[in-house]
């Protein structure tokens, strides 16, 4: 548990506003619903509400809902038929964290308010509910796919999580974290930071996978950069957001392939013709025609160079790297 609480790194005000709000949840032995985009932290979030509770020294027991399929219900409550001891039974005194809460049957919500309103089958098991999940739980009730008197009964309180976008002031932060974690792993002594462009771009990207996209991404470039270099001795120059990123990628096979909703193909936009270079050299017309498809790109991506630099299938800085080349970097 020691470690679930220092990793909750930051102090955007968002972020210090739910660190305010998990403290003072954590000493009231209510059930707590923990509710974020994916990637948000929310199982860290769910172990700081122990580790800050009374009930720190007591048994934590955390649990994926959509991991456990049909044994699910045996696992939860046990039975005559189950010859080990429940999770519930496992958490007697302590936390049990029900992740992804949404993917759990309406038979077995109606069993666990049951568990939380009387007890379990009688017993004195003493267990403190939190749940989690990515989803808008009071839609899913409208939709008859959730109990209304289970969600009453979880949200004594929910806490929120702030997605990263918003959390701007930590993201450096965070990246720092994730890549010295990741030069240890490599056995490399020191770490020299980041480029002053990659931090402008881990800024301004809306990071949609939130922390687990950015901790991902962090070690992808630590991982290339020190395969490509041979070491980490100059700042990290290069970020690869998307790792299937290629000019050959496969985006046709089975229907719309990689492409995102809505995502026109060249053959289905306006081009610009290529200037007329019928009469210049070979460098000229594959410089004027390069320039064509970064124009094209661009308008594809309203100017978004991220979008652009997708649309053709290369990474940011490759992209960033032709704008220098032909002049554009703002």
């Amino acid at each position: 548990m020691t470690q679930l609480a220092q990793n909750l790194l930051g102090q955007s005000p968002a972020w210090l506003a739910t660190l305010d709000g998990i403290s003072g949840l954590a000493a009231i032995e209510k059930p707590v619903l923990v509710v974020g985009e994916r990637g948000t932290g929310k199982t860290l979030v769910a172990g700081r509400l122990h580790f800050l509770s009374p009930r720190w020294e007591q048994s934590w027991q955390a649990v994926n809902c959509a991991a456990l399929g049909d044994s699910l219900d045996a696992q939860l409550f046990g039975g005559a038929s189950y010859n080990q001891e429940s999770l519930l039974e496992a958490a007697n005194g302590g936390t049990l964290f029900l992740d992804n809460i949404e993917a759990m049957p309406l038979v077995i919500q109606e069993k666990l308010l049951d568990v939380i309103e009387t007890g379990v089958g009688g017993s004195d098991i003493d267990v403190r509910i939190v749940a989690a999940s990515a989803t808008d739980l009071p839609s899913r009730v409208k939709a008859g796919h959730f109990c209304a008197d289970l969600l009453d009964v979880l949200a004594f309180d929910v806490i929120t999580m702030p997605p990263l976008r918003v959390r701007g002031a930590d993201i450096l932060t965070l990246a720092e974290h994730f890549a010295a974690k990741m030069v240890a792993d490599l056995g490399e002594d020191g770490f020299s930071g980041f480029s002053a462009e990659v931090c402008e771009f881990l800024k301004d990207y809306a990071w949609p996978g939130n922390i687990r996209e950015l901790k991902t991404v962090i070690e992808r470039a630590v991982g290339r950069a020190w395969n490509e270099d041979g070491g980490l001795t100059a700042p990290i120059s290069q970020i690869s957001i998307d790792p299937f990123a290629a000019p050959w990628r496969i985006r046709d096979g089975l229907g719309a392939g990689f492409k995102d909703e809505g995502e026109q193909t060249p053959s289905q936009q306006t081009q610009d013709p290529l200037p007329e270079t019928q009469e210049q050299g070979f460098t000229k017309r594959t410089d004027a025609f390069e320039l064509s498809l970064i124009q094209e790109a661009l308008a594809f991506g309203k100017n978004h160079q991220g979008k652009a630099a997708k649309y053709l299938g290369l990474s940011y800085h490759q992209f960033r790297g032709l704008l220098r080349k032909h002049g554009l970097k703002k």
